[in-house]
């Protein structure tokens, strides 16, 4: 999965993408609306953490402006203000969650969790595909109920795939749920490396990576 963080203060930014990337994230990181235009001009986002406060602009006004557009990427606000109609208006004008600063990362993380399985149509945490069972809150890969130990990455993969299952996702996608923009050091062809790895760890299972050439990955079931 990953998030854009539209946050001015350079500590909060950093702490909350470090949270999350070891939480499996993919975060890239805007310090005011500019360059988070400017990231979400060549980037899609499976969320947004937006600061109202920021050095060029009101964050609210920038929500307004993405709804306008059609974006319903979920965001979720962060806010130093404490009146309930400041909260109230940014979640009128499209805001999925707020937070108010000061806050706890694992809070973040939870919330962050709960706008994307709505977002996704899950009820829960779990997601499920022939025996295959995966809880990215607790971090956790079950095989026939048999515990599997995977990298954060390959959760990464796994995470992506799953909540895409059935369609064919292209080695961009996956490059892009997997790493930020700050991972120049590492190319597309990656991606193979992490979905052979990942195939290693589903060998056995009635889940299977389909490779279609020229266009990507499905992660599919053997079950009838």
């Amino acid at each position: 999965m990953r998030v854009l963080i539209v946050e001015d203060t350079t500590d909060v930014a950093e702490a909350v993408g470090a949270s999350l990337d070891r939480a499996g994230f993919a975060c890239d990181l805007a310090p005011n609306l500019s360059e988070a235009d400017a990231a979400l001009a060549v980037q899609d986002y499976d969320a947004i953490i937006l600061d109202i406060d920021l050095p060029d602009g009101d964050g609210r006004e920038f929500l307004r402006t993405l709804r306008r557009s059609g974006d319903g990427t979920p965001i979720l606000m962060l806010t130093a203000e404490f009146e309930v109609m400041a909260r109230v208006e940014a979640l009128d004008d499209g805001a999925d969650d707020y937070l108010v600063k000061p806050f706890d990362l694992r809070e973040l993380e939870a919330r962050l969790r709960v706008l994307l399985r709505r977002e996704k149509g899950h009820a829960d945490n779990s997601m499920t595909l022939g025996d295959l069972a995966f809880d990215p809150t607790g971090r956790s890969v079950r095989i026939g109920g048999i515990p599997v130990r995977m990298t954060r990455r390959e959760m990464t993969l796994l995470n992506i795939m799953l909540s895409q299952q059935g369609r064919i996702l292209s080695k961009e996608r996956l490059f892009d749920g997997l790493f930020s923009f700050d991972r120049s050091e590492v190319g597309t062809n990656t991606v193979e490396l992490y979905i052979a790895r990942l195939r290693k760890k589903l060998a056995g299972s009635r889940v299977r990576i389909e490779t279609h050439r020229g266009l990507g990955y499905r992660l599919e079931t053997t079950d009838g």
